[in-house]
C-alpha cells in the first residue's frame, strides 16, 4: 500500500469518510487572493469559509465536510455550538445552526455523537444523519468537572471508549501565595489531586463525576491542545508552561531569562505519566527540566526533575498552544503526514522582547522523534501583535475529509481552509 493510499484508508477509517460520494471536492475552490489576511508556505492558499462566528474555539469535521465549531462564554453572552454547511460547493459554509445554552471550547465528533466540553461538563448531543442540529438534549457524559481561578477550558479528544480531558492547574506554579513575590510553592502540591492533568472516563457513559475519572497524566499546568492521532491512537498534548519567573524570583532571574523559559512543550502522553509541574520547568535553551525557583531551584539545578518525563519537542516561551493536530490526510506533500500542527494563541508576557505566537506551526516527527518547528502560518494578529489588538488569534485545528487544514480564531470568529495547490 503507497502512503497516500494508507493516508486515505487512515482518514477513511477516523472521519467514516469511507464513500468517495461523501467527499467534497477541493480542487475547483478558489482560494481568497490574500489567503484571508495570512501567510503561508509556497505551494499553498487558504480561503475564509466562515467569519464573525463570535469567539470560536476548538472544531470538529464531519465526514461529509459540516463543521462543528465551539463557542466559549463571553462576558454577559453564553457560547455553545455553532455548525457550518457548505450547500453549493464553493468551500463558503453558506448555512449555520446554533444550539447548546453553555459556552465551552472542546468538541469532538464520533459518527453521530458530538462531544463537547464546557468548563464544567463533557455534553454528548446525538446529531443524526447529514443533520446539523441534534436530535434532542444533550447527554451529560462527565459532570461536577472542577472550576474556579485560572485554566477552566475543558478540552477533550477521544479513543475508542477513551475520552480524554485536559482539567488545567489553577494556580501559576501552585505558590502559597499564587503569582507573588517568592512566595514558596505548596509541597506536595494539592492542584494535583484534582487539576493539573488528563483524566480519563468512559465515553460510553453518562452521569459520571469527577470521581469516576482515572488520571491519566499529571503534571501538566495546562493542556488546552490535545488530540489523539487516528492511524497510531497515540494520545498528544501542548502545554503551556509557567509565567512570571523574573517577576517573582528577581534574585535568580532576568528579564531576558524570563521572556525566553521556560519554552512550550509538546508531550507523547502514556497512562501513569508525570512531566514535573509545578516542581519543574523545561528550560529550552539548555534543553532540560529544571526545578523551579519555588521549589528551591536557582535557574540550573535539576533535583527531583531528572525522573520525570521530557518533551518530544519544544517551542519559544509564553506562545501558548491551544490547538493541536497530528496530519494523517494525504493532500499535503509527504512530508507532512504524522507530523504535528500547533495553533498558537499568543503571548501577553515577552516583555522586553516583542510578543510572539499568534500563529500555527509545524513540527515534523520521524519515527516519534521531532525535528526543529517551523511557522507554517502567520499574519493573524495583524498590525498589532498584542493579546488585546491582534485581529485574530488561533485556536483550533481540524483536519477535512480531503485532507485540508482547519484554522478557527477566538478573537473575528473567523475560519480558515488551508489547501495545497501544488503550485510552487
Amino acid at each position: 500500500m503507497t502512503r497516500s493510499m494508507y493516508s486515505a484508508t487512515a482518514l477513511c477509517i477516523a472521519s467514516l469518510a469511507c464513500s468517495a460520494a461523501t467527499v467534497p471536492p477541493s480542487g475547483r475552490l478558489a482560494c481568497d487572493g490574500d489567503n484571508g489576511g495570512i501567510t503561508l508556505p509556497n505551494g499553498f492558499c487558504a480561503m475564509v469559509v466562515a467569519d464573525s462566528l463570535g469567539p470560536a474555539r476548538h472544531i470538529a469535521v464531519s465526514r461529509t465536510g459540516d463543521l462543528f465549531v465551539a463557542l466559549r462564554n463571553v462576558r454577559d453572552t453564553r457560547g455553545g455550538i455553532v455548525a457550518l454547511r457548505d450547500t453549493n460547493g464553493d468551500g463558503r459554509m453558506d448555512v449555520r445552526e446554533r444550539f447548546g445554552d453553555n459556552g465551552g471550547s472542546g468538541i469532538a465528533l464520533r459518527g453521530a455523537d458530538l462531544f463537547f466540553g464546557t468548563d464544567d461538563a463533557v455534553l454528548r448531543y446525538a446529531i443524526p444523519r447529514d443533520g446539523l442540529r441534534p436530535a434532542g438534549p444533550a447527554d451529560t457524559v462527565v459532570g461536577q468537572l472542577p472550576t474556579g481561578r485560572s485554566h477552566t477550558a475543558k478540552t477533550i479528544a477521544l479513543r475508542g471508549a477513551d475520552l480524554f480531558v485536559n482539567i488545567g492547574s489553577p494556580t501559576n506554579a501552585c505558590q502559597v501565595q499564587d503569582r507573588r513575590l517568592e512566595s514558596p510553592g505548596q509541597d506536595p502540591c494539592p492542584d494535583l489531586e484534582t487539576r493539573a492533568g488528563i483524566w480519563r472516563f468512559d465515553a460510553a457513559r453518562t452521569r459520571q463525576t469527577h470521581a469516576d475519572g482515572e488520571r491519566w497524566a499529571t503534571g501538566i499546568r495546562n493542556a488546552v491542545a490535545i488530540t489523539v492521532d487516528p492511524s497510531t491512537n497515540t494520545l498528544w498534548a501542548a502545554q503551556h508552561g509557567r509565567d512570571q519567573l523574573v517577576q517573582n524570583w528577581p534574585a535568580h532571574f532576568d528579564t531576558t531569562e524570563s521572556a525566553e523559559l521556560p519554552a512550550e512543550e509538546l508531550f507523547r502522553v502514556e497512562r501513569g505519566d508525570d512531566f514535573g509541574w509545578p516542581y519543574c520547568f523545561y528550560d529550552g535553551l539548555a534543553r532540560r527540566k529544571v526545578l523551579a525557583p519555588e521549589y528551591g531551584g536557582d535557574g540550573q539545578r535539576v533535583g527531583r526533575c531528572a525522573s520525570v518525563k521530557g518533551p518530544v519537542a519544544a517551542m519559544p516561551a509564553h506562545w501558548a498552544p491551544n490547538g493541536l493536530l497530528i496530519y494523517r490526510g494525504s493532500q499535503f506533500p509527504a512530508r507532512f503526514y504524522g507530523g504535528a500542527f500547533i495553533a498558537f494563541h499568543g503571548s501577553w508576557n515577552r516583555a522586553p522582547r516583542p510578543q510572539g505566537g499568534y500563529n500555527v506551526v509545524f513540527v515534523p516527527l520521524t519515527g516519534g522523534a521531532a525535528e526543529p518547528y517551523e511557522v507554517f502560518a502567520t499574519g493573524f494578529a495583524g498590525d498589532s501583535v498584542q493579546p488585546n489588538g491582534a485581529r485574530h488569534r488561533p485556536v483550533g485545528l481540524a483536519m477535512g475529509p480531503d485532507g485540508s487544514l482547519y484554522i478557527s480564531d477566538d478573537r473575528g470568529g473567523r475560519i480558515w481552509r488551508v489547501r495545497w495547490t501544488g503550485r510552487q
